[in-house]
């Protein structure tokens, strides 16, 4: 009998139904079973706001040990989640295909956000998002809440608040069935947090080349390009995971658009920059490969990459965006 891959994940139930969404398509691949391993982080039973515990790496951290352990053979994180340095030992050896990365507002009645009569309660936990709310609806007042999806969209059901801002991506894997109303919000003018949308696949640097070649199939080329942009951006603030900022990168017809912006907290200044750069053909994919291995000369494919993110967080920080982020 085929020895099941271990694919570790929170237990959460966006967790395990895109863990799952990954387990079946690695199956088809590698032609092996793969089991879900459920472990528990401290953002799972911390209750504490996420700006308090220390933001996304509370997910993250757990996991990451259990998988050097060799408690599981690989690891799918939201990789909006996901700390942008990798631990020694380990690599984000696949970025599936990206799902919609807007954010979604969610009412009873459908009234826009900005829209919302004075005093109105908006739930969100992100420093982002609550940059933004303000600036979109200065006359709400912000609710600091945490939760899954379907606590969150209950205590809008209820009335205990008018609204709630949730990530498009996790309403699309969870398909929770609700009357409630939706509002999609633009990237142009609401842009969201570097890897929204995203999974990241993370194994061990040692794993079985079988495995590192399955995981290889799963890599969307476009998507890992657009995410590292955006969390180069990220890491070249060096301002941390809950830093007031958003980025958002896309490929399209061999070009890549990047938005990015850095918000006051309060909401009433932000600094934004938008670049347009054509790829030529072969810019990353000079070894016929679009996992980030290096190329046959010894030059890594992706540097020209992160290094238009890198060049993105040097001009938000030349145009004052230090003054708005809290430091790491």
């Amino acid at each position: 009998m085929t020895t099941p891959l271990r694919l570790g994940t929170r237990r959460s139930a966006l967790a395990t139904a895109q863990s799952g969404q990954v387990a079946a398509a690695l199956e088809r691949i590698a032609g092996r079973p793969v089991e879900l391993v459920p472990i528990v982080s401290e953002g799972d039973t911390n209750r504490a706001s996420l700006s308090e515990i220390g933001g996304r790496g509370v997910f993250a951290t757990r996991l990451r040990e259990a998988l050097l352990a060799g408690e599981c053979d690989l690891l799918v994180h939201s990789l909006k989640d996901l700390p942008t340095a990798v631990p020694d030992g380990l690599v984000i050896a696949a970025t599936p295909a990206r799902e919609d990365a807007r954010d979604v507002v969610i009412t009873r009645g459908g009234t826009p956000l900005h829209e919302l009569r004075s005093g109105s309660t908006v739930g969100t936990g992100a420093p982002r998002r609550i940059a933004q709310v303000r600036r979109r609806a200065p006359h709400a007042q912000v609710v600091d809440i945490r939760g899954n999806v379907d606590s969150r969209l209950e205590r809008v059901a209820s009335g205990e608040l008018d609204a709630v801002v949730l990530a498009a991506a996790g309403l699309s894997r969870l398909g929770p069935d609700t009357p409630l109303r939706r509002e999609e919000l633009g990237l142009a003018e609401w842009p969201t947090a570097p890897g929204q949308g995203a999974l990241a696949v993370e194994t061990t640097t040692d794993a079985p080349a079988e495995l590192l070649e399955a995981l290889s199939r799963l890599d969307h080329e476009e998507t890992r390009m657009a995410v590292t942009v955006e969390r180069d951006i990220l890491a070249g603030l060096e301002a941390g995971c809950q830093a007031p900022m958003a980025a958002h990168a896309a490929v399209t017809d061999g070009t890549l658009r990047v938005r990015a912006v850095v918000y006051e907290p309060a909401g009433d200044r932000r600094i934004g920059i938008d670049v347009t750069e054509r790829l030529e053909r072969g810019y990353i994919r000079r070894n016929g490969s679009g996992n980030g291995a290096d190329a046959a000369d010894g030059a890594d494919p992706m540097r020209a990459i992160r290094d238009i993110g890198t060049s993105v967080a040097h001009r938000l920080l030349e145009q004052g965006a230090a003054d708005l982020l809290p430091r790491e």
